[in-house]
Order: C-alpha cells, then sequence, then structure tokens
C-alpha cells in the first residue's frame, strides 16, 4: 500500500479509503459478516481511512461500521464520517447529530468531520445556522479532529466554500468523466494550491468505469503496451495526480478489494505515460457519446413518491446504450422492476408523476424526471406486459413451494 501526506496536518493516508455506501447486502440490510471481513481485511492489507455518513444503507452504515472497528481496528485506522446539512434545522441540531454519530460510531472522536453534500445555496443557509461556530467548537471540545466538506455544486461555489474556512481537506466527485463537471480539475487544483488535502469519491462513476468495457471502449484499452483492467485505467489516473489525497472506493466485492488494494500499492503520481494518458481522454470520449444519464447510483433521490426504482432504472437505460443488447436489457428491466424479486409493487420508469422531489436531492442535477420518461419509451413498450407474462413465474418458482 502506497501513502500520501495530508498537507494539512502530516497524516500518512492510504491512497485507497474504504468508503461505506455500497457495503453488501442480504435481505435488504447489510450482509455485517460478509461486510466485517472485507472491511477488516482491507485494513489488515493497509487501508487507513474509512468513510461513511449519517444516510449510508439507510442510517445503517455507521453503527456497523462502529462494529467493524472494534477489537483494535479504531485505532488502525483515520474515521471519515459527514454532517446531513440538509437536515440540519438549527445551531444546536449540528451538536445533537454529531453527538449521536459518535455514539453510533462507538468512539470519542471523529478524525475528519464533513459538511456533506454541498452545493452553494445549502453552504449559505448552514452558515446563517452558525456552522462556522460549531466547527471551531467541535474541533475545540476534541469530538472532530479535522473539518471538511463534501460537494456536489459548481465550481464557482466551490472556490467560495474553500475559502470560507480554515478547512483541512475537502471531498469531490472526481474521474476521468468528470474533469469539468461540479468542482473539476480546476477545483482540485485550487483546493490543493490552497493547502487542503483531496478526497476523491465516485473514482468509477457509480461503477461504470470500472465494470466490463463497451467494445468501443475495450478497443481503446486493447492499444495500450501495458495491458489494464477498466478499472485500473480509472484509478491509475487519478493517482497520477499528485493533488489527490485518497480516491474512496465503495468496495463491496472481494475481488475488487484484491485489485483496489494491488492498484494502490503501485499507482504513483505522473506514472502514466503521454500516450496512455491519450488513451484515457478517447475512452473518456466514447463513454461520453454512449451515455444518456451522468447517475452514479447514489440513491440520494429515493424513495420516489411514486415508486419508482430511480437508480435501477437509470442504470439499465445508461446498460441499453453502452453495450447495445436490447433484448438483454428489456429483459433485466423486468427482472428488476417487476416487483417479484424484491416481494414488492413495479418500479418501472413510467410511474414517475413528475413531483420533482428527485430534482431537490440529486447531487448531480441530473433532470431526472426527463431521463425517466426516455428510459421508459425506450425499456418498455408494447412488449412489456408480454416480458412480464415469460419472465415472471421464473422468478416466482413453483406455486407449491414451502
Amino acid at each position: 500500500m502506497l501513502y500520501r501526506e495530508m498537507p494539512s496536518n502530516g497524516d500518512e493516508l492510504s491512497l485507497l479509503g474504504f468508503g461505506c455506501m455500497r457495503l453488501p447486502e442480504k435481505d435488504s440490510a447489510i450482509d455485517e459478516e460478509r461486510a466485517m471481513r472485507q472491511v477488516r481485511s482491507a485494513i489488515d492489507q493497509g487501508v487507513n481511512y474509512i468513510d461513511t455518513a449519517w444516510p449510508y444503507h439507510a442510517g445503517q452504515s455507521e453503527p456497523f461500521v462502529g462494529r467493524a472497528l472494534a477489537d483494535g481496528y479504531r485505532e488502525k485506522v483515520k474515521l471519515a464520517t459527514k454532517l446531513p446539512a440538509w437536515m440540519v434545522g438549527s445551531r444546536e441540531e449540528m451538536d445533537v447529530f454529531l453527538n449521536a454519530q459518535l455514539e453510533k460510531l462507538n468512539t470519542d472522536r471523529i478524525d475528519y468531520y464533513l459538511v456533506h453534500c454541498l452545493v452553494g445555496e445549502l453552504w449559505d443557509r448552514v452558515v446563517d445556522l452558525g456552522i462556522l461556530n460549531f466547527l471551531d467548537k467541535a474541533k475545540a471540545d476534541g469530538r472532530i479532529i479535522n473539518a471538511g466538506f463534501s460537494f456536489h455544486g459548481d465550481s464557482e461555489d466551490f472556490t467560495r466554500i474553500v475559502d470560507a474556512y480554515p478547512w483541512q481537506f475537502c471531498q469531490i466527485q472526481y474521474n476521468y468523466l468528470d474533469e469539468e463537471n461540479q468542482a473539476g480539475t480546476k477545483g482540485l487544483e485550487y483546493a490543493a494550491g490552497k493547502g487542503l488535502g483531496v478526497i476523491v469519491m465516485e473514482p468509477l462513476r457509480g461503477g461504470k468505469l470500472g465494470g466490463p468495457a463497451p467494445a468501443a471502449v475495450a478497443t481503446i484499452w486493447d492499444e495500450a503496451e501495458t495491458k489494464r483492467t477498466p478499472a485500473e485505467w480509472a484509478l491509475r489516473w487519478l493517482w497520477n495526480r499528485p493533488e489527490v489525497t485518497v480516491v474512496l472506493s465503495g468496495m463491496n466485492d472481494e475481488a475488487h478489494i484484491e485489485e483496489n488494494v494491488k492498484i494502490a500499492g503501485e499507482a504513483h503520481p505522473d506514472s502514466l505515460t503521454d500516450t496512455e494518458l491519450q488513451l484515457v481522454q478517447r475512452a473518456e470520449r466514447e463513454y461520453r457519446r454512449l451515455m444518456k444519464a451522468g447517475c452514479t447510483g447514489c440513491r440520494y433521490c429515493m424513495p420516489c413518491p411514486a415508486g419508482v426504482n430511480i437508480p435501477v432504472c437509470l442504470e439499465i437505460f445508461n446498460d441499453l446504450h453502452l453495450y447495445e443488447k436490447v433484448d438483454e436489457a428489456k429483459s433485466m428491466y423486468v427482472i428488476r422492476l417487476c416487483g417479484t424479486i424484491t416481494a414488492g409493487e413495479p418500479a418501472y420508469a413510467s410511474l414517475c408523476t413528475r413531483c420533482g422531489q428527485c430534482l431537490k436531492k440529486c447531487p448531480q442535477h441530473l433532470e431526472i424526471p426527463n431521463l425517466l420518461e426516455d428510459a421508459a419509451r425506450e425499456l418498455e413498450g408494447a412488449d412489456l406486459k408480454d416480458r412480464e407474462t415469460v419472465i415472471k413465474p421464473l422468478l416466482e418458482g413453483p406455486s407449491d413451494r414451502p
């Protein structure tokens, strides 16, 4: 495992951080036994930055992390969690949330505490509520050690938030599809130039950059002299930037953890050649040509009042265009959204009522109702009921099962 120094305090942090937003699940809850093994195995292999937040896994991520860091693991890592800024209604509630998080995480301090999911308007609101005083006092009394923020707004708001407080670090969405999105490369360089450590989230764009590459992208990777998986290209592109302190990966598969740990032991800054960087640029252009929705699967838009499973709808909509397998995409749409495997109601895109609640919650600022309309048009159609007739009995199994 390679490490980089947090410029504001000298902490040696692992290049790879463990993000606890997409832990393995079983029966619609965290698969505790498997997730525990994964987190502790990563720590045993050198990962020393663990990231969670109040809303992850419907509030169950923080208590799980507290249990996972028992038995001596807490002292092996720097622990990060976040104040759910959009939920805060007063200065007093900031302390209420932080104290509850300390209890849920079974710790007396948060090493890296972030004001969560900021955009300009939300930042202005929490400033009016007293966030600066809260951060000063929480640092002074030792409940938090380092103060930072995570960001999903535009570049102008990013720079003014950086300048508004003596932050130790920030967290931005960054990958080779997001160089000009949100904080982007300009924000990365600006924050680093101000002495902040930079934690990167969504390095694989919700997994899209780490899965099997579409044929047109795979052809580009095949040109490389050094062969790498799609995930390795994406991670090495990030770690090639010396401004990046830690890259968070929402790892929930043992093979992915092993691969990511291995890459994090080899990825030095400025190690990609100009030819390799040009290949990444070409892959970025091809992905952008193919993808229809910039969804990362964060699920902040959920639950939908109309019952639409928004992330799954947009995931399959993207897959339809990335891999050009129409029949497979339409069948997967029914399998995952007809309601049978979840023992619930259908969750198709066409159920959208355009209420607009998702628009207020989406950190990517996607026009979700419009995207759902497009998804419904291409994935449903006249054959939806026919597919349900064929597929649903296969999912339900024999009628006389116990």
